[in-house]
């Protein structure tokens, strides 16, 4: 691998200087991508509009052609926050305006490139705040591929566009989850599912885990609370400066108003009524057998979701 610093006409920054980054790579092979520490793109999801999509400068890397707002990635930035990050200083995109449902990483060894893909939360208009250019436009989903789109993006669309019809939900047996771990968790139930609250907020579940595409979800989770744990507060969205960008992860609390297996069968089936595809969490195997005919797509035991969270980020 060889970085290369970009020559006139090629992408940079339009003041200030130059971040580490903002280079070219150059495989053995001659290809070049940009960014020393790879690359981000935001995928922006309205439900109304479409797909954001940015029309490149012809000065530009495949200049002329449409594809998303992106860039290189800072050192040690994670591809979330920067795909974000160059969504804002290119197209206007606001703070907490999106929420990442899932990414897809293309890793070609000496550079990756991440799609971010985000949901839509506070509708905006996008605003042209850089020279790299020409529009912005909210494009229908059936009409994003009749654009002249950027090689990477049209080869990579077809995929992105299935996963868009995916959109995973956990259902969590609280009391379950909390009792396959022998921590004194019985001295304080409520104590317990407010700290395993907590620790699913902003969860990242890896594709290979639940047998979809793309290498990472964040799913909404509805956690089913019973007995002492009803009345614990929903979690804090997280107070990082960098989280400022994004909407809270999504942990629902669902009490129990009488046997907590009924009320996890109700949310299940809930959720696919809605067109979800639900993971139920419990290790319980009668529960198991419930939420599977309640319609779950799969079902995975709490020590599966232990190892999750225990997982380092």
């Amino acid at each position: 691998m060889t970085v290369v610093p970009p020559a006139a006409g090629e992408p940079r920054r339009p003041s200030g200087p130059r971040d580490p980054g903002d280079a070219w790579v150059v495989a053995p092979s001659g290809e070049k991508y940009w960014g020393r520490f790879g690359a981000a793109g935001l995928l922006a999801v309205d439900p109304e509009r479409g797909i954001l999509l940015q029309h490149r400068v012809a000065w530009s890397h495949f200049g002329g052609t449409w594809g998303l707002p992106g860039g290189a990635l800072h050192e040690g930035e994670s591809a979330i926050i920067g795909a974000v990050r160059e969504a804002q200083e290119e197209a206007g995109v606001p703070d907490a305006a999106v929420r990442p449902r899932f990414t897809s990483v293309l890793d070609l060894d000496v550079w990756s490139y991440t799609t971010v893909i985000a949901d839509v939360v506070e509708p905006f208009d996008p605003v042209i705040s850089d020279p790299e250019s020409v529009a912005l436009e909210w494009v229908p989903v059936d009409e994003v591929g009749t654009r002249p789109l950027h090689p990477g993006f049209r080869r990579a669309w077809p995929t992105l566009r299935a996963l868009l019809a995916v959109r995973p939900s956990l259902v969590v047996d609280a009391a379950n989850v909390v009792g396959s771990v022998p921590n004194g968790w019985w001295k304080d139930r409520a104590g317990a599912a407010r700290r395993l609250a907590e620790s699913l907020n902003g969860l990242s579940v890896a594709g290979s885990d639940i047998d979809l595409g793309g290498s990472a979800w964040f799913p909404p989770i509805a956690l089913v609370v019973e007995g002492a744990a009803r009345g614990i507060d929903a979690p804090d969205p997280d107070a990082d400066d960098d989280d400022a960008l994004l909407p809270a992860g999504v942990v629902s609390l669902v009490e129990a108003d009488a046997g907590g297996d009924d009320a996890v069968v109700a949310e299940v089936e809930r959720r696919v009524a809605s067109g979800a595809y639900v993971v139920a969490v419990t290790s319980d195997r009668e529960l198991q057998a419930r939420v599977a005919a309640a319609g779950a797509a799969q079902v995975r035991s709490s020590g599966w979701l232990q190892g999750i969270l225990a997982a380092p980020n």
